[in-house]
């Protein structure tokens, strides 16, 4: 009976141990925990989503590691926000934050998803997308929300730390094209035959060839798109294609070329390339795992038997 109990414990052990070790790589952080202030810039800014009650609002500290209130500007994105930066409507509810620490030019942009499992539909790609067509390039933003959603409000509450810290001009124009994208990008990653990486794989290789091409009439536009479509081996419908098309034209008419994010461009399709990578041998790696746990407790079973 000693032993049996022994080797029970020996079994039991190495399955927590093989879970805990498997979890503390899963679960690290990543975050930008960074405290020291860039006097330059000034204080880093956090902006707080209307619809936060109180106690979601100091949730939402924690999350994103406001250890001090004096440390950062505190500011709340409203309805009324998304109707100057975006033109949405104002009476949307606000509930995803975040926290923007400018940085050095050519730092480059450091996006972090404090709660990845809240935020449902924007990917830290599909982000830092739409911020470098806003013309934001270098900046550590953290986005958190308390409650699941889709994240698109945080793209506006970015906007308005900008405008608050007033050292950044934004141009209007921009941010709404932007907005469109990140609209664009969600809503294409929910059709047959895609998903979220496929879709910012696309945009980002779009505009890394905008940018080496500059592409001076709509047919080359459309072109580019065609062309990017066929090397990743991905199908549009007519209309997504179009909205597509008519989506990167509106950023040509603005003059938005991506010349000078090129570098950020590379490395944010090979981040995205990386993924794509590892979920396709995520699905082998899956299967060995579930044969290893399943021989493991057969042998277990064969001890006891």
């Amino acid at each position: 009976m000693f032993k049996m109990n022994w080797m029970k414990t020996i079994a039991i052990g190495t399955i927590l141990a093989l879970f805990l070790t498997t979890s503390s790589s899963v679960f690290a952080s990543n975050g930008n925990n960074d405290d020291s202030i860039n006097e330059k810039f000034g204080l880093p800014i956090v902006v707080y989503g209307e619809a936060l009650s109180a106690q979601q609002k100091e949730e939402v500290r924690s999350l994103l590691e406001v250890k001090d209130t004096n440390k950062v500007t505190e500011i709340t994105v409203t309805g009324k926000d998304l109707v100057t930066y975006i033109k949405d409507d104002a009476r949307s509810n606000m509930y995803s934050s975040a926290k923007i620490t400018r940085k050095e030019n050519g730092e480059g942009l450091v996006i972090h998803l404090a709660t990845p499992e809240n935020i449902t539909e924007v990917t830290k790609e599909m982000y830092a997308n739409a911020l470098l067509t806003a013309g934001i390039q270098d900046a550590a933003v953290d986005v958190a929300s308390p409650i699941k959603v889709s994240g698109h409000s945080a793209l506006v509450g970015i906007y308005k730390a900008y405008d608050e810290n007033q050292t950044v001009e934004l141009n209007k124009d921009r941010t709404e094209v932007a907005n469109e994208e990140l609209s664009l990008a969600t809503n294409l990653a929910k059709k047959d035959g895609l998903d979220q990486d496929k879709v910012s794989e696309l945009l980002t290789e779009i505009k890394k060839e905008i940018a080496d091409q500059k592409p001076a009439t709509k047919e080359e536009i459309e072109n580019i798109v065609d062309n990017k479509l066929r090397s990743l081996e991905l199908q549009l419908n007519s209309q997504d294609r179009q909205l597509l098309i008519d989506l990167f034209e509106k950023m040509r008419n603005l003059n938005i070329t991506f010349d000078n994010v090129q570098s950020q461009l590379d490395d944010l399709s090979k981040t995205i390339e990386k993924r794509i990578n590892e979920t396709v041998g995520d699905s082998g790696f899956i299967q060995k795992v579930s044969d290893f746990f399943k021989n493991l407790i057969d042998g277990i079973k064969n001890i006891f038997s």
